[in-house]
Formats: C-alpha cells, sequence, structure tokens
C-alpha cells in the first residue's frame, strides 16, 4: 500500500487516500514510517518528506508553520518604511495569523510531491487534527501530497472528535499493524545476522520465536541479545544453548514491559476486567464484542453502557483492538 502511494507521488499525481497505521505499541508502527521515509528519499523521482509529532504542532498556527514555512523575507513584514521606500526600514515577524494552510499547502505540493508522516496521532490536537485532515482532503485533490498517520486503536474515537467523516473515506488506506507472522518474524532476526556472518540453527530459533511471540518489540529483544551473546562467545552459529543462556535476561525486559502496561490496567480500574478477557482469548487470538461483554458480564459489569465504555477504554489502552 505504502509502495504503491510512493510510485503515485513520484508520477506527480496523488493517492486516492491518506493512510493510517493502527496497532497497539510495540507492534512497529513508527518503524514503518522510517521505512516508508527512507523509501521517500532514496527515490528516483524527488519527493519531499516531513516528519512530525504531535509535539510539533500544538496549535493550528505552528502546524501552517510547519506544513508551508515562508523562506527569508517572506517571514517578515515591513514596521517602518521611509519615504518613497528609501531609507532603512524595520521588519518584524508577521504574527497576524493571516494564513490559509490549504492554499499553501496546497501551492508547495504542485511544486514538488510531499509526504507528511505524523506519530502518535492518537494524541494529536483536536483543532489541528481537524485542520490537518481537512486541508489533506482539500491538497490531494489539487497537488501531489500524502498524509500518513500512526497511532494506537484509541486513534479511531480520537479521529471521531476532528471529523466524523474521516474514518470512512481512508478505504484501502487503513492498515491494521499486528503481529509479525511465522516467516517475517524469523527474518527479522536472522536476517541482521546473516548480514554480520552469524547464523542461528533452526531449533535454537524455534525457541526464539517461541517466546518472543512474534510481538516486533519482543523480537527486537531477542534480536540484540543473539547479537551480545554472538560477541561474549565469538560463536558464528547460534545454538539452542545460546538462546537459553540469554532467556532470563530478555524475561526479565519483557517482565518490566508487562509491569508497565499492567499498572496502566490497574490505574484506570481496569485490571479485573482484563483478567476477564484474557481468558476468552485462551480460545484463540480474537473474539467477539458478545463473548468480551459476556466475560465483563461475568466480572461485575452490568450494564451494557459500562460494557461499552470499559471495552472503548480497554481499546483506547491497545489490551484488545480491531
Amino acid at each position: 500500500m505504502l509502495l504503491r502511494c510512493l510510485g503515485d507521488l513520484k508520477l506527480r499525481a496523488s493517492p486516492p487516500h491518506d493512510v493510517v497505521l493502527i496497532g497497539p505499541r510495540g507492534n512497529g508502527k513508527t518503524a514503518l514510517l522510517n521505512w516508508f521515509q527512507e523509501a521517500c528519499e532514496a527515490s528516483d523521482e524527488p519527493v519531499d518528506v516531513l516528519r512530525l509529532t504531535p509535539r510539533d504542532v500544538p496549535s493550528p498556527d505552528t502546524l501552517v508553520e510547519r506544513l508551508a514555512p515562508r523562506r527569508g523575507l517572506g517571514k517578515l513584514i515591513p514596521r517602518k518604511l521611509a519615504i518613497a521606500s528609501i531609507g532603512a526600514a524595520e521588519w518584524s515577524r508577521d504574527d497576524r495569523g493571516h494564513r490559509n494552510l490549504t492554499q499553501e499547502l496546497a501551492a508547495r505540493a504542485r511544486k514538488r510531491p510531499l509526504a507528511v508522516l505524523l506519530d502518535e496521532a492518537h494524541t494529536l490536537d483536536v483543532d489541528v487534527g481537524g485542520t490537518l485532515l481537512n486541508a489533506s482532503q482539500i491538497v490531494r485533490a489539487t497537488g501531489s501530497f500524502l498524509l500518513v498517520l500512526a497511532g494506537t486503536p484509541g486513534l479511531l474515537a480520537h479521529f471521531g472528535a476532528m471529523d466524523a467523516s474521516f474514518w470512512g473515506r481512508l478505504g484501502e488506506g487503513r492498515l491494521g499493524v499486528g503481529l509479525l507472522d511465522e516467516s517475517a518474524a524469523a527474518e527479522a532476526l536472522t536476517k541482521p545476522l546473516a548480514a554480520q556472518g552469524v547464523s542461528i540453527h533452526n531449533d535454537a530459533l524455534q525457541v526464539v520465536l517461541e517466546h518472543s511471540q512474534r510481538y516486533p518489540y519482543f523480537i527486537q529483544l531477542w534480536g540484540d541479545a543473539l547479537w551480545q551473546r554472538h560477541l561474549a562467545t565469538g560463536g558464528k552459529a547460534l545454538a539452542v544453548a545460546d538462546a537459553v543462556a540469554i532467556q532470563p535476561q530478555v524475561t526479565s525486559v519483557a517482565a518490566e514491559h508487562y509491569q508497565d502496561r499492567h499498572s496502566e490496567l490497574d490505574a484506570e480500574g481496569l485490571a479485573l476486567a482484563a483478567r476477564a478477557i484474557a481468558l476468552v482469548f485462551q480460545n484463540g487470538p480474537t473474539a467477539t464484542d458478545h463473548h468480551i461483554d459476556e466475560a465483563l458480564a461475568g466480572a461485575g459489569v452490568e450494564e451494557p453502557s459500562d460494557r461499552v465504555a470499559t471495552r472503548e477504554a480497554l481499546n483506547r489502552l491497545g489490551y484488545i483492538w480491531c
């Protein structure tokens, strides 16, 4: 999907929709943004890339400055001019706010293709987000422009506060970023090692894959630990004994990660509900709202409205997600 969008930009056209990467923390959304940025910058056709976080654009005014910055004297307005403009002029920054983001961004996108990548979009200010989403829709109709947003599952509710129709206009641009499949997880572990002349026995690889749960963050922990094991032992072919030797240190870091997530649930009074729901997922990787509601009712969340609110809160934290 992202490569197809890049292909449109290289042709100085706009993709038919924006792109949203949504998934729980640690699943690789930021890594995908990094990869797409590198792909744009390595393109044989020039594509400008602007990388942002919500901290970079706390207000609509700063959004305009970041997306359509003025150059040189364009940033200034004359404070005082001599007669017939002869003599020195005093200049000051233009703080009047008389700028139109859509017009200026469209002008920039007509000159050169532009991709705006915004991470942690679930924390974006509502006014800034609404301005950005509406501008993107208009700019894509007149220039070569792409907006890529990445955020946790709570992003859906956040979009509702910005622009209720945006989510429905995404079409194929909505990408769920979940666990890796087994082959991708194996490649993520073996390819970096192989690039340095190090291999891992298949039985050792299976041990690592099982304990990583194909979760990108845990795969990263295992990959780093395997590399440090190679540096410590000098072994060029990592075996099961190596995987067993490093397992305690990886498990310790993973346990801290679990504790942080549990503390979040506990702080919002959701720990008991989360435990009840966890039992539902013992039967498989997915569950319906109906089965989750049954588990919540068994945990004492009796009112339907309270069950909906609990599901939404757990979704916002990335504990369950669609």
